[in-house]
């Protein structure tokens, strides 16, 4: 089959032909209709992420199975199916409890397996994290949810425990930001997006985005935030992965506010400092958000069949194998809004 892969840190990811996967006994082979590009995928081939090379990139997923393992039931070859890029192993007490987007013993296609740009992949674990998807969600829709939607549903419903008529900050209108922003739309928040690029923000107020900073524009962000919300936000989520944003969103809270942290932090990032004296004194919670486990999916996937949410709204571009390569590339500089769908298979 035909794969993207990238052999080195840095190095300009190529279309290759490799071996088909072998179907595990635990799992599937799905053909891969949509695929999604996410900055994940740029952050582990910039080294950020370190995984072992070379490998097929690619996370976020959706196609119709090709091949299920001996040991699979429920499946059938011609299933349209998508996964969450966290594969939880199913048994231990955190995916028994229905955690398994923490499962410490994961897989991920395209960090730890082999990923998803490609014709084909593998799926172990189908009976833990495949996911069956409804007739009325199309396979562009479903490539989008695999990390930064689903990721904000998480973020802004299971932790935010968002409300309407409540404040909701997104620090960042990339594909997560601009996932937040609709969800939060969706549950009757009130929303405040917050970017570097009028482009960004135009795109979060054509997602209904009630007030729209211009970080570059203000030199202090998180006032602004206050000043526009009438004292503060209930919500705040660093959707990009930025400590100066990370500090904003938490200093930009109202008291017994929650601070959900989506974008990566990695490297001396990690360390980001936060004004801890502010959560204790306000009792303010701060929370991380990696995905969403495969038994959670039904009730996101209901309110897209049922058109409450439009995930596919946020896809703004479609390109083929050849092109992933470049576009992965191209994240080195800001980029426009949206999402990027790769189809590995175009008439799939």
């Amino acid at each position: 089959m035909r794969a993207v892969v990238f052999s080195g840190i840095g190095v300009l990811p190529e279309v290759v032909e490799v071996a088909d996967p072998e179907c595990p006994d635990d799992g599937v082979v799905v053909e891969v209709a949509a695929t999604g590009l996410c900055r994940s995928d740029w952050h582990a081939w910039r080294g950020h992420d370190p995984v072992a090379l070379p490998i097929i990139p690619g996370h976020e997923f959706a196609g119709a199975v090709a091949a299920v393992g001996t040991d699979v039931s429920g499946w059938e070859v011609g299933d349209r199916v998508t996964a969450p890029f966290v594969l939880g192993c199913g048994r231990c007490e955190f995916c028994e409890a229905g955690a398994a987007q923490v499962c410490p013993n994961q897989e991920q296609p395209g960090f730890t397996l082999p990923g998803s740009f490609a014709q084909r992949v593998a799926v172990p674990r189908a009976q833990t994290n495949l996911v069956r998807l409804p007739d009325g969600v199309s396979f562009a829709a479903a490539a989008s949810l695999g990390c930064r939607f689903a990721t904000s549903f998480r973020a802004v419903v299971t932790h935010g425990g968002v409300a309407p008529g409540q404040w909701v900050a997104v620090y960042g209108c990339g594909g997560v930001g601009l996932s937040a922003v609709m969800i939060a739309k969706a549950f009757g928040a009130n929303v405040i997006a917050v970017d570097v690029t009028e482009a960004a923000l135009a795109a979060a107020g054509w997602l209904g985005a009630d007030e729209l900073v211009h970080s570059s524009e203000s030199a202090d962000v998180a006032a602004e935030v206050v000043k526009r919300t009438g004292g503060g936000v209930h919500i705040g989520i660093d959707a990009l992965g930025d400590p100066a944003l990370a500090a904003a969103s938490v200093a930009a809270l109202r008291r017994r506010g929650r601070h959900i942290q989506v974008g990566l932090l990695l490297g001396s990032a990690a360390l980001t400092a936060l004004p801890m004296d502010r959560v204790i004194a306000q009792e303010l919670a701060i929370l991380g958000s990696h995905g969403m486990p495969a038994v959670d999916y039904p009730a996101m996937l209901d309110l897209i069949a049922s058109g409450a949410l439009d995930p596919e709204r946020l896809v703004t571009r479609v390109v083929g194998l050849d092109e992933a390569g470049a576009a992965m590339a191209a994240m080195d500089a800001p980029t426009g809004p949206g999402m990027t769908i790769i189809e590995p298979n175009p008439t799939a």
